[in-house]
């Protein structure tokens, strides 16, 4: 019993983290006219295979198999409770990163992780109500689940509009370019499961699920704007490269706090691929040389590279157990003045208002403006002269004849070598 609790409780706190990191699923999309729900399902047995084959979990065929009956079970029923993860995983020694990989997997599966009382009664088998309570009960659409999110409800909103042959392409093409708006709408409402698909595998970039869709959307628009029937391509083969195009420049400007420029994006996404390659072929980490060789550049472009790549962090971000400590208070200020500098200028600052009071009220001035002490700014002889009323040659002979004389005072004998 101890070891199915820690089991449940390990799934649900995987489950509540992957609701906090908006960790989402894309779900079938059935469609009478299109293949692609069939090849999704060949694509998912595959995955199926090759995750819980070969005893991954546990070595033995019989946990395999056990976990292969909970996946099936789930993709049947379109969801699985904790206890019943807690039920198969509790004779099966996992460490936490594959519990991990298992829940990822059955949120690929687009199987919904659910407590045991939500699902006492399926849908079909709810009993039925007394004649009274019938006709008191409000009526209800019960079309949509209520636990279900906004991109749930979107997919399953886009999921209702039939694909478009390529006759019906071509009509509404010609309508659209005619300036018909219901038929532009319809053509990208048609299409907008295209923009999932290829939305998808940019999640975790910096952008939600939902806001690549949308980005995604703009593309596809443009490319109903864009589209010329009459060269004989598919619109869907045109529409990929808009919308490819837009959700990348999306993720290159609105995935990172700060902005790297389109073809550094690209040029990271080189940088990073060819590393994993090359992870693969040596089995470590390769170094800066080594990828620079791959990609013909200095080994000093790609630790440039490397360094834009590197996420910010925010000061405010807590360090340690105590809660009051900041990783702002561990960082060195490079700019601020240390305990010994703050010293030696106010001890010299005071030196200097010594000084200064042994001479005339004027030739104090003079000398107060022109270096711009007490805070000013430095003034030029035009401006002391106009100030006092004379030339600024008289200014000049002034300055002079007081700096000769404040070097001769007792009073600045200690300032002579400081600056």
């Amino acid at each position: 019993m101890r070891r199915r609790l820690e089991c449940r409780q390990r799934v649900f706190e995987y489950h509540v983290n992957a609701r906090e990191e908006r960790v989402v699923s894309l779900p079938v999309l059935q469609s009478a006219d299109s293949g692609l729900a069939v090849a999704e399902r060949q694509i998912e047995r595959v995955q199926d295979a090759r995750f819980l084959g070969a005893g991954f979990w546990a070595g033995d065929g019989r946990s395999d198999r056990e976990l292969q009956r909970l996946v099936a079970e789930g993709v049947e029923k379109g969801f699985l409770t904790y206890d019943e993860i807690a039920a198969a995983l509790e004779d099966v020694e996992l460490t936490r990163e594959q519990s991990d990989d298992f829940y990822a997997h059955l949120v690929d599966r687009s199987i919904e992780l659910v407590e045991g009382e939500q699902h006492k009664c399926p849908p079909h088998a709810q009993p039925a109500l007394a004649e009274d309570e019938t006709k008191a009960a409000p009526k209800l659409d019960l079309s949509v689940e209520p636990s279900l999110d906004s991109l749930r409800l979107y997919l399953r909103e886009i999921g209702k509009v039939p694909l478009l042959t390529a006759d019906q392409e071509v009509c509404l093409a010609k309508r659209v370019e005619r300036g018909d708006l219901a038929a532009k709408t319809q053509m990208i409402e048609a299409n907008l499961r295209l923009v999932v698909s290829i939305a998808k595998p940019h999640i975790g970039r910096g952008l939600s699920f939902l806001d690549l869709i949308q980005e995604g959307s703009l593309g596809l628009i443009r490319a109903v704007e864009k589209f010329d029937y009459r060269k004989g391509f598919k619109f869907s083969t045109y529409a990929t490269w808009w919308i490819r195009q837009a959700v990348g420049r999306a993720v290159a400007d609105k995935g990172r706090t700060i902005r790297i420029p389109a073809h550094m994006v690209e040029r990271l996404n080189k940088v990073v691929r060819i590393e994993r390659q090359l992870v693969q072929q040596l089995g470590r980490q390769p170094r800066a040389e080594e990828i620079a060789a791959e990609l013909a550049i200095t080994s000093d472009e790609v630790r440039e590279i490397r360094r834009m790549a590197k996420l910010p962090v925010s000061l405010e971000k807590p360090i340690g157990e105590q809660e009051n400590a900041k990783l702002g208070d561990l960082v060195e200020d490079q700019l601020a003045e240390s305990p010994f500098e703050e010293a030696a200028v106010s001890l010299l600052c005071t030196e200097i208002e010594q000084a200064l009071s042994a001479l005339p009220e004027r030739e104090r001035q003079v000398i107060e403006l022109r270096f711009g002490l007490h805070g000013g700014q430095p003034q030029t002889l035009e401006e002391v002269g106009r100030a006092f009323g004379v030339t600024r040659e008289r200014i000049r002979q002034i300055e002079n004849n007081t700096l000769k004389t404040l070097a001769s005072l007792p009073e600045a004998q200690g300032l002579k070598g400081r600056s």
